[in-house]
């Protein structure tokens, strides 16, 4: 069991789950939340090997045959976290304000909802398994926060890239809606039919 739990895959996962505080530093490097243009760029390289992580252990895990219990738990966790605290941090600093905050919201009670749902069913021994366009809008919301953590660093070189961010945001936003509709469409049958 314990081989089990620090294989390469879960170790990827441990990693994911520490680059959460690595990039919260970065946003409070000066004792406050200012985020510096290098910090925003160290924010994101950070990011994005943790986000390249995400699609790498699941991969590793299924070709060594290394899936695990606790691998299958903390994945999820992970994503969650790492999605979680970035778009707390972009609307603590002002980088999404306004109307784009919905955007931001609309992610984080899907993510806490289909949580909760998952939880559930799995007590039932119900498994809803993830569709292709949920993996297209993890993807594309990924994509969104890379661009809002470059945010105003990154408007200095290309100076639509917060704004790319913030619509890329929305999208990921309108399929979060969508997929998270599916899965409770498919999950609610479960929940009613055991009520009945």
């Amino acid at each position: 069991m314990a081989s089990r739990a620090y294989n390469i895959p879960n170790l990827l996962t441990y990693g994911r789950i520490l680059a959460v505080p690595l990039i919260v530093v970065c946003f409070f490097i000066e004792g406050r939340l200012s985020s510096s243009d290098t910090a925003r760029w160290v924010a994101l390289w950070i990011f994005v090997i943790a986000s390249l992580t995400d699609f790498l252990d699941g991969y590793l895990a299924r070709i060594w045959n290394q899936t695990s219990n606790i691998g299958r738990m903390l994945d999820p966790i992970a994503d969650k976290l790492l999605v979680s605290a970035i778009l707390l941090l972009v609307a603590a600093d002002g980088t999404i304000a306004g109307w784009s905050l919905w955007a931001a919201i609309i992610i984080l009670c899907r993510e806490i909802l289909v949580s909760g749902l998952r939880e559930y069913l799995a007590g039932l021994k119900v498994s809803v398994p993830v569709t292709r366009i949920a993996k297209w809008k993890t993807t594309l919301q990924l994509v969104a926060i890379a661009f809002l953590l470059a945010g105003p660093a990154g408007d200095a070189i290309f100076p639509y890239t917060t704004w790319t961010g913030i619509a890329l945001l929305w999208i990921a936003a309108l399929l979060t809606i969508y997929t998270g509709y599916d899965y409770f469409r498919a999950g609610l049958k479960h929940v009613v039919d055991d009520e009945e």
